[in-house]
C-alpha cells in the first residue's frame, strides 16, 4: 500500500461493555489503544476474566510502537498482564495514576521488567511513528483520564475514551471540549466516541449532586454508615473522606483493591486521607456506631468482596448489623442484578437500611448522556463517525444521533470487533473481518476453555453426573468389583437408590454383551444404555462416566 493510510482494527469494545482494545496501523508501524478485559457473565461458567483475542496483534507485533491508554479502568488496562509477555520491552503511555495502576498490576504478575512505563501529562504530546498524539483531560469516574487527539497521515482523529461533561466537577478537572474543538479546527476526519449512555436522555448527574445526597445521609444516619463503591472512583472516595472529617467520623476501609488504590492516590497527591483513618485488616477501632464510616468493596455483590463477607458472616473484623445505613454508591453492572438483589434483601433481614441508585441520587455515571454526546459531536464536527464502547444497540443509536447532528449517513460506520476500517486520503474502505472470538481465562489457563468446555459445564450444572466404577478380569471378563454407582448433582443416592440399583442391572447386561478386552465398546454401551434409562425414568440426561478397569 503506497498511499497514506490508517487502518483501525477493533479487537474489543464494539458490541459489548468492556474489552476495549484497538490496533492503529500506518506505514510506519502499529499502536495499540487500550488493552481491557471484561468480567464473565452467567454463560461463562467458572471463568475468571475475558480478554481480547490477540491473534491480530501477533501478526504485527514486530511493528508495534507502543500501547496508549486512555485511563485506568479494568476494561481499558485489565488485559495487559496477558499481552505484555508477548511484547517484551513494550512502551506503555498513560497518565501517572493510570500507570500507577498498571505498575501494581504488572508487579503482581512479576512482569514489571517486561514493559517500559512512560507517563504523559495532561495536554501532553507523544509521537509514535507518523502518529502524533495529544492528550486532552476528560471528566470520568477515575482520575486522570484522557481523550486522544491524533494527527495521522490521513487527517485528524479524535478518540474520546470514556468521558462525561460535568461543568463543575468536584476534582476541578473538566473535559477539555474547547481544546478538542481547537485541535479539530474546521472538523476532524474521524471521531470515535463513547456510546455507553446513548440511551439516557439529557445530561448526566453532576458529582456535586451526589456529594449533596451523601451529605444528607451523613446528616441523618444515627448509626454506622457503610459505603460501597468502585475502588477506582477516587473522587467519590474523597467525598466520603471529606464528609467524615466534617461530621467527626472515623473512616475504616476494607478490601484489598480499595486500600491499594487509596494508597496510590495519596502518594500521587490525588487523595487526602481524613485525620482518623484505619484499614480493617490491621484492626477496627472500638468506637460508638455514630462515629464510624466503613468504606468497603462489594458494590456488585461479588461473593468474596468485603461487603458480602460482612453480610454472610465471612469477615473477621466487620459485619452488617441492625441500625447500619448501607449506601451502594455505584451503578449495577448488567449480569450482577440477582447477586446485588440478594445482598440487599439479606441486609434488610439483618436490620440495616440500604440506599441504592434507584431510590436515592447516590451515584453519577462517568459516561456522557445524549445531550453531552451531541456537544462532543458538534465540537469535533467529524467527516466520519465510528461509535465505540457499547453493545450493538448503543452503537446503532449513537450512529443515528450523529446523522441527526450533521454527519453524512454514508459516513457513519457501525463496526464490530474484528471489522477493520482503513482511512485513505480521499475516502475509506472496510477490510475483511478477522477472527476475534474473545479468550477466556480460567485460573492459570488462557484460552483452554472454549465453547465445548462451557457446554460440558452447562450440562453438568443442569443435569449432573453419574460415575460408574467397574473392575473386570482381563482374561475372562468376569466382574471382580462393582458395579458401583456415584451420583454427583444428579439425584440423592439414598432417595433414589432403587433407580440406581436398576441402572446397575443395565450395566451387568452390557458386560455380558461384549467379549473380554472390548473396553471402548463396553464404555460406550454403558453410557448409551444409562442415558436412555434415566431419560425414560426421570426425564433427566446426566453425563454418564464409565470407569472400567481390567486387571
Amino acid at each position: 500500500m503506497n498511499e497514506a493510510y490508517l487502518t483501525i482494527t477493533p479487537l474489543g469494545g464494539l458490541g459489548e461493555i468492556g474489552l476495549n482494545c484497538q490496533l492503529w496501523e500506518t506505514a510506519s508501524g502499529v499502536v495499540m489503544i487500550d488493552c481491557g478485559l471484561m468480567f464473565p457473565d452467567d454463560c461463562h461458567l467458572g471463568v475468571d476474566v475475558v480478554i481480547p483475542h490477540f491473534a491480530a496483534l501477533s501478526a504485527v507485533k514486530e511493528k508495534l510502537l507502543g500501547i496508549v491508554l486512555t485511563h485506568g479502568h479494568e476494561d481499558h488496562i485489565g488485559a495487559l498482564p496477558w499481552v505484555v509477555p508477548q511484547l517484551k520491552g513494550v512502551r506503555i503511555y498513560g497518565s501517572c495514576f493510570t500507570l500507577a495502576l498498571v505498575e501494581h498490576k504488572l508487579r503482581e504478575h512479576e512482569l514489571l521488567d517486561a514493559a517500559e512505563l512512560c507517563p504523559v501529562d495532561s495536554r501532553g504530546r507523544v509521537r509514535l511513528g507518523d502518529l502524533r498524539f495529544r492528550f486532552f483531560p476528560v471528566c470520568h469516574s477515575i482520575p486522570e483520564g484522557f481523550a486522544l487527539g491524533v494527527e495521522t497521515p490521513v487527517g485528524r482523529v479524535v478518540h474520546t475514551g470514556d468521558f462525561k461533561l460535568d461543568p463543575t466537577p468536584m476534582s476541578g478537572v473538566c473535559t477539555d471540549l474547547k481544546g478538542i474543538a481547537e485541535f479539530c479546527g474546521d472538523g476532524a476526519r474521524l471521531l470515535m466516541a463513547d456510546s455507553t449512555n446513548v440511551e439516557r436522555e439529557g445530561h448526566s448527574l453532576s458529582e456535586r449532586e451526589v456529594m449533596a445526597s451523601l451529605g444528607r445521609v451523613f446528616d441523618t444516619a444515627k448509626g454506622r454508615i457503610v459505603i460501597t463503591l468502585f475502588s477506582s472512583h477516587i473522587q467519590r472516595i474523597q467525598e466520603v473522606f471529606d464528609l467524615a472529617r466534617e461530621h467527626g467520623r472515623t473512616v475504616v476501609v476494607s478490601g484489598k483493591s480499595l486500600a491499594n488504590n487509596i494508597e496510590m492516590a495519596r502518594d500521587l497527591g490525588i487523595a487526602k486521607l481524613p485525620p482518623n483513618f484505619f484499614n480493617a485488616h490491621n484492626g477496627v477501632p472500638d468506637l460508638p456506631d455514630e462515629q464510624l464510616v466503613l468504606v468497603v468493596t462489594g458494590a456488585q455483590g461479588e461473593p468474596l468482596s468485603a461487603l458480602s463477607r460482612m453480610v454472610y458472616g465471612g469477615h473477621r473484623q466487620l459485619s452488617v448489623r441492625e441500625g447500619d445505613t448501607v449506601v451502594m454508591s455505584s451503578r449495577m453492572i448488567p449480569g450482577n442484578a440477582k447477586a446485588v438483589s440478594r445482598l440487599i434483601n439479606e441486609m434488610y433481614r439483618l436490620g440495616a437500611e440500604v440506599l441504592y441508585e434507584s431510590v436515592r441520587s447516590i451515584h453519577a455515571s462517568g459516561h456522557a448522556h445524549r445531550d453531552e454526546l451531541v456537544e462532543m459531536l458538534r465540537a469535533v464536527n467529524p467527516n466520519i463517525f465510528v461509535p465505540v464502547h457499547g453493545e450493538y444497540r448503543h452503537l446503532v443509536k449513537h450512529g443515528r444521533l450523529a446523522v441527526e447532528n450533521g454527519v453524512p449517513r454514508e459516513n457513519v460506520v457501525v463496526l464490530e470487533d474484528g471489522h477493520p476500517i482503513t482511512l485513505l486520503p480521499d475516502g475509506f474502505r472496510l477490510e475483511p473481518s478477522l477472527p476475534v472470538e474473545c479468550t477466556l481465562v480460567d485460573g492459570k489457563g488462557v484460552g483452554d476453555v472454549g465453547t465445548a468446555v462451557l457446554r460440558e459445564r452447562r450440562i453438568l450444572g443442569d443435569e449432573g453426573m453419574v460415575v460408574v466404577v467397574l473392575v473386570l478380569d482381563s482374561e475372562t471378563g468376569s466382574i471382580l468389583h462393582g458395579p458401583e454407582m456415584f451420583s454427583k448433582g444428579f439425584v440423592f443416592e439414598q432417595r433414589y437408590s432403587h433407580v440406581l440399583e436398576d441402572a446397575k442391572c443395565l450395566v451387568l447386561d452390557e458386560v455380558e454383551s461384549v467379549r473380554p478386552g472390548q473396553l471402548t465398546r463396553l464404555q460406550d454401551g454403558i453410557r448409551s444404555s444409562l442415558r436412555r434409562f434415566f431419560r425414560r425414568v426421570l426425564e433427566r440426561d446426566p453425563v454418564v462416566m464409565p470407569v472400567v478397569t481390567e486387571i
